[in-house]
């Protein structure tokens, strides 16, 4: 089977989230399923300076304010698509805001463009490639299945995965002849969104099949707490809609020849990890302490991942053990946490790979206490890794973590502890479980273990996406 994925970062030439990390894996994890995936990407300054070669395959002469081309290129093991627009994409900041940290004014056209170089290839404008399937990411592609559908001519089926509901790109109704779409697309059953153009709704009303990154996540969106305004639409197209859960990359996060940590371990010399602590601890400015449990935090900082309500048991954490916390995001949390800052209390505001790596080896317990999480990758680590997830009992954390209650402790298979529902009270009393629990020698080694020996890589994951991908061209499993 041939894919066209189209996606708007990944790993490891662009990167703000897991969703990154999800584009970049999946294509080497379909290839022993028989699947050959080739992703379009915008012609970020990051992309076009990491690919190798690039031949051009179609050229725009003028493409949503200026002339662009498709390129065809590899860049780290990745075949790719490059749109190479410098009027859209030639920009410093992350690939949707300025170094301001606010969105950039012509998103809608970045991304519709994006999106339309998305569908062209679908419809095979370069010779020789012929996709069978569409798979589009997020928002950021969620226009390609219009164009599809209103373009009226023949094309591949098309796959949207969701990746988190929340982000939905909307836009003003008056943007709809700047981005190529007549009027007739503006209706409920098309691209109309509470008076907006909605990227996303248009990806879930027209797409062939529906994915989100976690079965629990899959369920969740059709109840109106978490649907966002899109729960009537799933649950309409309910018979097209599954969840697939995320898998990590296991030769990028591995313990045992990770260039980024002090010492390499694995679930049978868990004692080497020790020095891991040590390091992360000299690294963030706490004491270094082996008896005092480290808590970790690697996340975006918002409201949706509760670290409002986490930062309320800092004076917890401090008085028994120590935090360091990597992340950025929310002016206000980014606040918070350096007014909370302390001899116990480490914080950076950035993202840095190398640190978020020594955190998941030198970290007693990771923190996950979301609102809601579509699936979440820093459990997926934690796991690999010995650290203790200790996360709240919503989407593809409930899928990925066995609370440690009394029965999976006898059974011999909890990996690490679950709180419900997400309030301070509650985060608090999972903390204090992680300690009683951290005190345990035997009880913790098992937690660690237990992690460490499951499956997190994208094999299952891989086969499910590759037997979605059969079903909806009716060939045999």
């Amino acid at each position: 089977m041939l894919v066209l994925s189209v996606a708007s970062e990944i790993y490891p030439l662009i990167k703000t989230g897991g969703l990154a990390d999800v584009v970049g894996a999946l294509p080497g994890a379909l290839a022993p399923c028989g699947v050959n995936t080739r992703t379009l990407v915008p012609g970020y300054r990051a992309v076009m300076n990491a690919m190798e070669g690039g031949e051009t395959v179609h050229h725009y002469p003028m493409f949503f304010g200026g002339a662009a081309q498709i390129l065809t290129a590899t860049a780290h093991g990745l075949d790719l698509f490059v749109l190479d627009a410098p009027h859209l994409y030639d920009r410093p900041g992350n690939p949707y805001t300025g170094p301001d940290g606010r969105d950039w004014p012509d998103n809608a056209e970045r991304f519709a463009a994006l999106s339309r170089a998305g569908a062209d290839l679908a419809k095979a404008i370069m010779p020789g490639f012929t996709p069978d399937i569409v798979h589009v990411h997020d928002w950021q592609a969620g226009l390609v299945p219009a164009y599809l559908h209103y373009d009226r001519s023949r094309h591949p089926a098309c796959i949207a995965t969701v990746h988190n509901l929340a982000f939905q790109g909307q836009f003003p109704a008056s943007l709809l002849p700047k981005i190529g779409l007549s009027s007739e697309s503006f209706e409920v059953g098309g691209v109309e969104y509470y008076g907006t153009i909605g990227y996303l709704k248009a990806a879930l009303q027209f797409a062939d099949q529906i994915t989100t990154v976690s079965p629990t996540y899959a369920l969740e969106i059709m109840q109106p707490e978490w649907g966002m305004g899109l729960d009537g639409l799933l649950r309409q197209r309910r018979s097209v809609v599954s969840g697939i859960l995320n898998g990590i990359d296991t030769e990028v996060w591995n313990p045992a020849n990770d260039i980024y940590l002090a010492a390499h371990y694995d679930d049978k010399n868990l004692e080497a990890r020790a020095r891991n602590k040590m390091a992360l601890q000299k690294r963030m400015g706490l004491p270094v302490d082996s008896a005092r449990p480290l808590f970790g935090v690697v996340s975006r900082l918002s409201w949706q991942k509760g670290l409002d309500l986490l930062a309320d048991t800092l004076p917890l954490i401090s008085s028994v053990g120590q935090l360091a916390l990597l992340g950025a995001g929310e002016p206000q949390l980014e606040e918070k946490y350096t007014n909370a800052r302390s001899q116990n209390i480490a914080c950076e505001f950035r993202y840095d790979e190398a640190l978020a790596h020594l955190i998941q080896a030198g970290a007693d317990v990771l923190l996950v206490p979301s609102r809601f999480e579509p699936c979440g990758l820093t459990q997926l680590c934690a796991l690999r890794y010995g650290a203790v997830p200790l996360v709240a009992r919503v989407g593809g954390l409930a899928d990925t973590i066995v609370d440690a209650n009394e029965a999976a402790l006898a059974a011999g298979t909890a990996t690490g502890i679950q709180f419900w529902p997400v309030n301070g009270m509650m985060i608090e009393a999972a903390i204090r479980r992680a300690l009683r629990l951290y005190h345990d020698k035997s009880a913790w080694a098992l937690l660690q273990r237990n992690g460490m020996r499951g499956d997190v890589s994208w094999q299952h994951s891989a086969r499910a996406y590759a037997a979605l991908y059969r079903e909806i061209l009716q060939l045999p499993a």
